[in-house]
């Protein structure tokens, strides 16, 4: 790290948050909060479902389970600070807790790539690989989809942040976002960003380009297999196997690639703002909730621990 990032130069960044919301910050502040906490509750339910009951011992859970804690850990790298800077009409974060969360953020919106990816996998091998499905999802494969999820997530991501610890920031150290998201730190430094500008570019390929692409292959595949079944019956109870895991793939990767694979296409900073709330906040809410509506496993499982808990 730069000596003039521990001397002289800048200590701390201010993050501006919603300044075109300030006179609705209480209303706003608590509209957050609720749905942090909401999600957060959510999420761990579903971790602790699939941890616990025999009845969700699929593969599909498993990875359900990892996307759960993915969305828990994304959610509160990012929403107590934000909402610090709600209620305080913008608020300081020091450098280093600034490059921490920036690298924290990046590694799991990774980790939620790849996991959604390995879930699109799951369930092509599940409706277009029936006979073989439980020969080729092993626990051995779940498990290092899972690690490797992971793993490669957060170590792409030490590329980026070496290169943010390598930049100058000598003034100003204003962030127009309510968290350290990295193309707005590159922007407030006094070096040259060439490099970070060129690897973020490049590191979006295997982070959201690739297991986009992985994805649509999956769905492509699964939806030639599902027009195959001769009954409408049988097309619709296949097809409501992936809907869930469809509908948060368009809902997630929606979002991220608006920001960040369209070169601003006259998005302003406000807009990117409230779609960065769309994959931060709103569909960790959300996913839980896809997932549960039509699945009636988990539905099961809910009901049994409600009884064993009005039981006692």
């Amino acid at each position: 790290m730069h000596e003039m990032n521990s001397t002289t130069g800048v200590r701390e960044f201010r993050l501006l948050g919603f300044p075109t919301l300030n006179g609705y910050k209480l209303p706003f502040f608590s509209i957050i909060l609720c749905m942090y906490w909401m999600a957060f509750c959510e999420n761990l339910l579903i971790i602790l479902l699939v941890s616990t009951s025999q009845r969700l011992r699929s593969p599909i859970y498993f990875f359900l389970g990892h996307l759960a804690l993915s969305d828990i850990i994304l959610i509160t790298i990012v929403v107590p600070k934000m909402l610090d800077v709600i209620i305080r009409e913008g608020s300081v974060i020091s450098y280093v807790g600034c490059l921490t969360q920036s690298y924290l953020y990046g590694g799991t919106v990774s980790a939620e790539c790849f996991l959604l990816t390995v879930m699109s996998y799951d369930r092509y091998l599940a409706i277009c690989k029936p006979l073989h499905y439980v020969s080729m999802m092993s626990v051995q494969l779940r498990y290092s989809l899972v690690v490797f999820s992971w793993l490669l997530s957060f170590m792409l991501m030490i590329i980026s942040f070496v290169l943010l610890c390598d930049l100058d920031f000598c003034g100003p150290n204003v962030i127009n976002h309510f968290f350290c998201d990295y193309a707005p730190l590159l922007e407030l430094s006094c070096s040259d960003t060439t490099v970070p500008e060129i690897e973020m570019i490049f590191i979006c390929f295997p982070i959201v380009l690739l297991p986009f692409l992985l994805i649509v292959i999956s769905y492509v595949h699964i939806f030639i297999t599902i027009f195959r079944i001769p009954s409408i019956s049988g097309r619709q109870k296949t097809f409501s196997t992936c809907s869930s895991h469809l509908v948060v793939v368009s809902i997630y990767y929606g979002s991220i690639l608006i920001i960040y694979m369209v070169p601003n296409a006259g998005n302003s900073l406000m807009v990117n703002k409230f779609l960065s709330l769309v994959y931060i906040v709103v569909t960790p809410l959300l996913n839980p909730v896809v997932y549960s509506l039509r699945n009636k496993e988990i539905q099961a499982s809910v009901m049994k621990y409600i009884r064993i808990y009005c039981s006692q």
